[in-house]
């Protein structure tokens, strides 16, 4: 199919957010208007050619496997990269529609300056600039070939989630409702399009009261009503 008209949407997969994979990828698909190929990143599926080590500030699987996704597209087309601790309010042909051929990379240009310092599940919340960008990239993978699978194994990490594989030009802006940081930020002037429980999702039981926690939980339910 017609690269134009079929989203490929590479998605992070952790083990402990298998749940939030689920029902993220359920609300892609209840709100597309156009086809979507889902394409999980899971560690176990990287073995041939991802071999970098978990490091202790890493609070997930896919920290650093999401700039594999210009790799796994053969350098071609365009992609696009989500967390999975998201939910879809949007039609993601919305997003597809943003591609624009000047950029390498499109990103929602967060100013996340966090104040705690740990946040689901216990694991470590770092500061950094460029902050959450990377957790919603539409890849323009061609541009992308820095991204080899030895530079991801090796790169600093900061080095990968603030871009500087790019020149700052070829980044992109996306706008912000496409990856709205709940409980982080204020209501964004847009309207709000993908909501990203970056702190903790109501999957978590320590989060289940979170903002805008009752739209999870209505996805949930949608994904568990289909009983064959």
């Amino acid at each position: 199919m017609n690269d134009s008209v079929m989203v490929k949407l590479f998605i992070g997969y952790d083990k402990c957010e298998i749940v939030a994979y689920h029902a993220f990828c359920q609300s892609v698909i209840s709100n597309s208007s156009i086809p979507v190929s889902f394409v999980p990143i899971s560690l176990s599926h990287l073995k041939g050619f991802f071999t970098r080590e978990r490091h202790p500030l890493q609070s997930t699987d896919f920290s650093f496997s999401r700039f594999l996704v210009p790799y796994l597209c053969g350098y071609e087309g365009w992609a696009i990269f989500m967390d999975c601790d998201m939910l879809l309010t949007g039609d993601i042909a919305e997003l597809w529609a943003l591609r624009d051929e000047q950029y390498a990379v499109q990103v929602v240009k967060h100013n996340h300056k966090p104040s705690e310092t740990k946040k689901f599940l216990d694991q470590p919340q770092t500061a950094y600039a460029k902050k959450n960008w990377s957790s919603v990239m539409l890849f323009n993978n061609e541009k992308c070939r820095a991204l080899t699978p030895e530079y991801v194994n090796t790169a600093a990490g900061l080095e990968l989630h603030q871009f500087k594989w790019l020149e700052e030009s070829q980044i992109g802006s996306l706008p912000a409702g496409w990856n709205y940081l709940v409980d982080v930020e204020g209501q964004p002037e847009c309207e709000i399009k993908n909501l990203h429980y970056t702190l903790g999702g109501p999957y978590f039981s320590d989060y289940r009261d979170c903002s805008y926690a009752e739209e999870w939980f209505a996805a949930f339910e949608e994904l568990k009503s289909c009983k064959g």
